[in-house]
């Protein structure tokens, strides 16, 4: 038996470091054990045959030998607890969960990454994987497992009956505990738990039982993503007037893959494409941006580019500040296609160029829905986090409430970057996202924001 990395050790099996203590001639020969074989380590009648892929447990466990291997309780294989045994003249430890192969002994068994080798790799060389950005969710339940067991929940909802919300005396706080403390995974579920449990519908029973604002947060906190993002599209599209806001926050934020979903849904669900919806319902160039976005087409590696960076901030320049009238179809072409890091990076270009911030040419070069639009783009790239503090203190701010625009980015962001919103809001605007709800709205309503908002400051 040979071992990658290492010469064939005369008489036994090669020493490593932090491993069995070496011994001269290798493998130390025991009373009855192992006696050392020319060429290595060949086990013996009535030894340790050699099993495909290393060391697996015999019945009974390893016998242990005078000055051998480290007698295990109930013999070799190790307990509860770790594989294989640690402690000193043991293998070495085992690397926590996650971080196989993290370092140059980060692997099991611990040898040096000389021995390893990954495809289109130099030896010793491992490759590196790209960081997913972790979420920063305010839900407690996100990234929780299957639904929920429903029947028992909704018997608390109730106070005693399996008739299930239609009982005397509906209770709110058990309602805004059970949707409050679950993800969106856990809540859909729900509706067919509920109709195999009861034979009714939940949607229709929660909806005769609560009202006002309460109910339709409720509403919206039971459906899926795409579903919700469908509703609010054809809700801005088809409602009385056009809420051009609502159209470009979700078109905007969206992946492509999310965006894809959503126009197969929204197709489904009104037998219309959503394009068709956005060709009747807008007009000129905020139409030719709004049907772009919807394409789900943008570029989304990671990398950059940097000299087609400066191209395309060169680009930019000239299709506005540097001419008279505007190019705005220059600007449709690169804001919406190119990666999101590439145009962080363009309007980086840009300041340096210009000396203007990109937000103030656009607002210097357009007028209207396309500006808003233009805008509302630039700052969901810049600053995704940010884009959405600033569109829920324009929610709250002075008489009344946007309580759609409010309720939906609540649902829509408490399990993907509530966490780092809040840092925004308070960052920009001297006072907490929590502080402002809590100020502006009330009841149970208020109760189930503050919820998703993931508690007070």
């Amino acid at each position: 038996m040979s071992y990658p990395g290492y010469p064939q050790q005369a008489g036994g099996y090669p020493p490593q470091p932090g491993m069995y203590p070496p011994q001269a001639g290798g493998y130390p020969p025991q009373a009855g054990g192992y006696p050392p074989q020319a060429g290595g380590y060949p086990p013996q009648a009535g030894g340790y045959p050699p099993q495909a892929g290393g060391y697996p447990p015999q019945a009974g466990g390893y016998p242990p030998q005078a000055g051998g291997y480290p007698p295990q309780a109930g013999g070799y294989p190790p307990q509860a607890g770790g594989y294989p045994p640690q402690g000193a003249g043991g293998y070495p430890a085992m690397p926590p969960a996650g971080s196989w192969g993290g370092g140059p002994t980060g692997g099991y068994p611990a040898m040096g990454l000389d021995n390893m080798s990954y495809p289109g790799y130099a030896p010793g060389q491992m490759p590196a994987y790209p960081k997913v950005p972790s979420p920063n969710p305010s839900m407690p339940g996100y990234g929780g497992g299957g639904a929920m067991p429903v029947a028992p929940a909704m018997n608390v909802m109730c106070g005693a009956s399996l008739g299930g919300l239609l009982c005397a005396g509906t209770d709110e706080q058990a309602i805004i505990e059970l949707l409050g403390s679950r993800s969106v995974k856990q809540r859909v579920p729900m509706l067919r738990s509920y109709k195999t449990a009861y034979g009714k519908d939940l949607i229709k029973d929660l909806h005769s039982e609560l009202s006002g604002d309460f109910r339709k947060l409720v509403m919206l906190m039971l459906k899926s993503p795409s579903q919700l993002d469908v509703y609010e599209l054809y809700t801005a599209i088809k409602g009385a007037g056009t809420d051009e806001a609502c159209l470009i926050e979700i078109l905007s934020s969206r992946s492509n893959a999310e965006i894809k979903e959503i126009a197969r849904l929204y197709k489904q669900e009104y037998k219309k494409t959503l394009e068709d919806h956005i060709q009747g319902d807008t007009s000129g160039h905020f139409r030719r941006l709004l049907i772009s976005l919807a394409q789900g087409n943008r570029d989304e590696r990671p990398n950059v580019d940097v000299s087609l960076a400066k191209q395309d901030a060169q680009a930019l320049y000239a299709a506005g500040e540097n001419m008279v009238g505007t190019d705005e179809s220059k600007f449709n072409a690169i804001l919406c296609a190119r990666s999101k890091p590439h145009l962080r990076a363009v309007f980086q270009e840009y300041q340096q160029m210009s000396g203007r911030d990109i937000e103030k040419s656009i607002v210097r070069e357009m007028s209207g829905n396309l500006e808003s639009g233009m805008l509302a783009v630039v700052k969901c790239i810049k600053n995704t986090p940010g884009y959405f503090a600033e569109r829920l203190y324009k929610a709250m701010k002075g008489a009344g409430t946007k309580d759609s625009t409010l309720m939906r980015i609540m649902v829509t962001r408490s399990e993907v970057d509530m966490l780092d919103i809040r840092q925004e809001y308070v960052r920009t605007y001297g006072k907490s996202l929590y502080t402002d709800i809590s100020g502006d709205t009330s009841g149970d309503y208020k109760k189930l924001l503050l919820k998703l908002c993931g508690g007070s400051d």
